[in-house]
């Protein structure tokens, strides 16, 4: 796959101000689409578009040789940046010696601003293509469009049903020789999602119960058992004896099909605060209920709603999770502190308040071993779920180190 070819093709970024660039993930609608040939004497060119001439032919001419591409980047998805605007096809050729070359080239193409992000698209470029070649293949529909008088040629008004209701509607169903129809859908592509550490904890947002072996692939099974919304990705790996880097690629896959959120390693020595986003749960009835059967001990005993509402509210700088537990007593409650802790999580409700140790710079007081080998993380970056998996340490144990070494000071943030 050939996608947004760079160089003096493509438009450089003018204003760093400017929320529209090449790369900033905005999507943007369809400004052209074209049906182009390689026209027996005349070469590669473009036989109707709509709107009319909104490709000019300095800006085909620049890319005419990836649109009407050679044999080995036939039926690819092919995206080019060139002077403004973002082109993809997929381009396609029948070969058959009834044509003039013995064989029939053409490509249907989608038009975008050079900042949007069209892989959203690609999906309907290939099934439009295919189906053009279904048609040419069953009726001869193409080449005997292009022999047609402009007036008479049904590809301009297909083209332009489809540029309107993709836009409009993200949607469209189409009608060709009176018999066929097909059905077009933008589909909502999600970004890949970032990098799994190893101090991450997967936790699911789905059903586990629906899952069947079938829908994942063997390693995916091997890690699915041992994700619980406790344990970190490093310790998945160990317990499930996978290989770190396989366990890693697995949880993003699930993270990109929404099975699974990332969440912090949960301890009773972590800070928790509340966010705006707790007001949700004042106001919504439906929430209300979710977050009752989610953090009960018992689903049978559901906890008062006050009662959970008060101790999201009382989560706050400078106060861990344990001195909550002690002042509160979510047992009497009817609560799990560590349910109720994930719930917040996901919901957004609550955010952790990260422990960044920090090293002065300062050799002096730094006796021992341990510590001056933890120095180099003590960086005001790695935090303290970071380092303990780094380390092997505990939290309790990184505490000591730090606590005995008066040049790290700890940052809350």
């Amino acid at each position: 796959m050939l996608s947004d070819t760079q160089g003096a093709l493509s438009p450089a970024r003018s204003d760093d101000n400017n929320p529209f660039f090449e790369g900033c993930g905005r999507e943007g609608p369809i400004r052209c689409i074209f049906f182009s040939e390689f026209h027996p004497t005349a070469g590669p060119k473009i036989s109707c578009q709509v709107p009319e001439d909104y490709i000019s032919k300095e800006v085909f001419d620049a890319v005419s040789v990836y649109i009407i591409p050679k044999q080995q980047l036939q039926r690819s998805i092919l995206t080019v940046n060139v002077l403004g605007h973002k082109i993809t096809g997929f381009p396609i050729n029948i070969p058959n010696k009834k044509y003039a070359r013995n064989a029939f080239y053409f490509n249907l193409c989608f038009v975008c601003d050079a900042w949007a992000r069209t892989v959203q698209y690609e999906g309907v470029v290939k099934k439009l293509a295919e189906y053009l070649m279904m048609m040419e293949l069953e009726s001869n529909f193409l080449s005997n469009e292009l022999q047609l008088a402009p007036e008479k040629c049904k590809l301009p008004s297909i083209l332009q049903q489809i540029l309107f209701d993709l836009n409009s509607k993200k949607s469209c169903t189409i009608t060709a020789e009176g018999t066929t129809n097909m059905h077009l859908k933008v589909v909502k592509v999600a970004s890949d999602p970032p990098a799994i550490l190893d101090h991450q904890v997967p936790i699911f947002t789905v059903n586990v119960q629906n899952f069947t072996k079938e829908m994942w692939d063997l390693t995916t099974q091997q890690v699915l058992p041992f994700i619980n919304g406790f344990n970190h990705v490093a310790k998945i790996a160990a317990e499930a004896d996978v290989e770190s880097n396989l366990v890693k690629a697995c949880v993003q896959n699930l993270v990109y099909y929404g099975v699974v959120q990332l969440i912090p390693i949960f301890q009773y020595s972590n800070v928790y605060c509340a966010t705006p986003a707790l007001q949700k749960l004042s106001d919504d009835a439906h929430s209300q209920e979710d977050c009752l059967k989610y953090v009960a001990r018992s689903e049978s005993n559901l906890p008062a709603l006050r009662d959970v509402f008060n101790m999201y509210c009382s989560m706050t700088h400078g106060i861990t999770l344990k001195d909550l537990c002690l002042r509160l007593n979510p047992y009497t409650l009817k609560i799990d502190e560590q349910k109720l802790v994930q719930y917040g999580l996901l919901q957004g409700y609550i955010r952790r308040i990260d422990k960044i140790p920090v090293h002065s710079g300062s050799t002096h007081g730094s006796e021992l071993p341990t510590a001056m080998t933890l120095q180099q993380h003590f960086n005001g970056v790695n935090t303290y779920d970071e380092i303990c998996c780094l380390s092997g340490l505990s939290a309790a144990q990184l505490d000591q180190i730090v606590d005995s070494d008066p040049t790290v000071f700890i940052i809350w943030k």
